[in-house]
């Protein structure tokens, strides 16, 4: 079982981690859930735990500062979860398909990694996987965007707008 870093939050903001006794950066913390590393952040003087928070922190750092991974529309989806009979669901959703992308992940990894100690490389091999890594993803993500982003007009079909509801007037045929 891996252990535990204690990262220490002070009340003047700063991160102590325990194990080096050492103050350390959001980024530093990035670094060590990268390398795999559990950690438990706690405010020093409660003993709260306010892991989550340090985590969202980071996250939200990662979207300002780099390459975005949540869009706008699949945050404003996330947020119309909160609070509502079907946050639950989403959580473990949400829980469930990042768990199945890393293992996917992990067993293309293996995959790549055995066809190049092969000789020579099995290139066709190795767009099958990548198709089938795609064809995953893809599934995964249509289905999860199905869940939170309301439909829109099909904008192929010529329509820019959404459908006016039932009984309400629409725009003149012409």
């Amino acid at each position: 079982m891996i252990k535990e870093r204690l990262i220490k939050k002070y009340a003047n903001r700063r991160l102590y981690d325990a194990s080096i006794s050492k103050h350390v950066t959001l980024e530093d913390i990035r670094d060590l859930i990268v390398r795999g590393e559990k950690i438990r952040v706690v405010e020093d003087k409660t003993g709260e735990d306010i892991t989550r928070l340090i985590l969202l922190q980071v996250i939200a750092e990662q979207e300002q500062f780099g390459r975005p991974i949540l869009s706008t529309a699949l945050l404003e989806g996330i947020i119309r979860y909160y609070g509502g009979p079907m946050q639950d669901f989403m959580s473990r959703y949400l829980e469930q398909s990042v768990s199945a992308f890393m293992r996917q992940q992990e067993s293309v990894q293996q995959q790549v990694s055995q066809m190049l100690r092969q000789a020579p490389p099995p290139m066709n091999a190795m767009a099958d996987l990548a198709r089938q890594n795609l064809e995953l993803w893809n599934r995964v993500q249509e289905g999860m965007l199905g869940l939170l982003v309301p439909p829109r007009a099909n904008p192929a079909a010529g329509e820019d707008h959404e459908e006016p509801a039932a009984g309400a007037p629409g725009r003149a045929e012409g």
